[in-house]
């Protein structure tokens, strides 16, 4: 029963192919193209939305980090898809693994440092050492902030994939017993039933907020470096 649970974290396979890389494409069909979307509702919608998360994205960013905003906004979108496109029936999480959550953080978060390091070298290796940490206690500190700093994108990685596999582990855990009672109480099924439409809407916000998060840190790292 438990390998049951857990085969849905596994990458699917079809003739030998890894169906991950369809996962991974497929939403980007769901967004059509500007001419279709060319003065109508639907286009003012997603154009107001785009301008408030962009703004509330950026709000806590000085001027000079503003010229990030295309690859942190695009990168917030991609997540947040693949999150949702994971709760359709008979389809696969990408964000469930930690290896795609490694490969979107870890190259970000150095993109963050590298360009503290290019930008203002003297400031972004004063970060490692407090000012005015009394002297004998500079050699804790700055082995403890680096420990700090490179456990930064590790964090990002596993806060992803633990949220969406908690939730979709709590999801199939509750909708499996709901089928397995449903022949003994209807009282019982549909209580479960109800919390499970709820822990759906639920894991749908979990789904966006997270994608928010991840890029919100990215952004905050990204401001302690410009």
């Amino acid at each position: 029963m438990i390998l049951t649970f857990f085969d849905q974290f596994a990458i699917p396979h079809l003739l030998g192919f890894p169906l991950i890389i369809p996962a991974m494409l497929i939403p980007l069909t769901f967004f059509p193209t500007t001419n279709r979307l060319a003065q109508n509702r639907l286009s003012t919608l997603i154009s107001y939305t785009s301008k408030t998360i962009t703004k509330q994205l950026m709000l806590p960013l000085s001027q000079k980090a503003h010229k990030w905003t295309n690859p942190l906004f695009s990168l917030m979108l991609m997540l947040t898809m693949l999150n949702l496109f994971g709760l359709l029936p008979y389809t696969f999480t990408p964000t469930t693994q930690l290896s795609i959550n490694m490969a979107l953080a870890l190259p970000m978060w150095l993109m963050t440092v590298l360009t503290g390091l290019r930008t203002q070298t003297t400031t972004s290796l004063g970060h490692m050492l407090p000012e005015g940490t009394p002297t004998p206690l500079i050699p804790m500190l700055i082995v403890i902030e680096t420990i700090s700093l490179f456990i930064r994108p590790l964090a990002l990685g596993v806060r992803l994939t633990a949220n969406l596999t908690a939730g979709h582990l709590l999801i199939q855990l509750i909708s499996t017993a709901t089928l397995t009672l449903f022949p003994m109480s209807y009282t019982l099924t549909a209580l479960l039933g109800t919390v499970l439409i709820l822990l759906t809407l639920l894991e749908i916000a979990v789904a966006m907020i997270q994608a928010y998060v991840f890029v919100l840190l990215l952004s905050l790292y990204l401001q302690e470096n410009i």
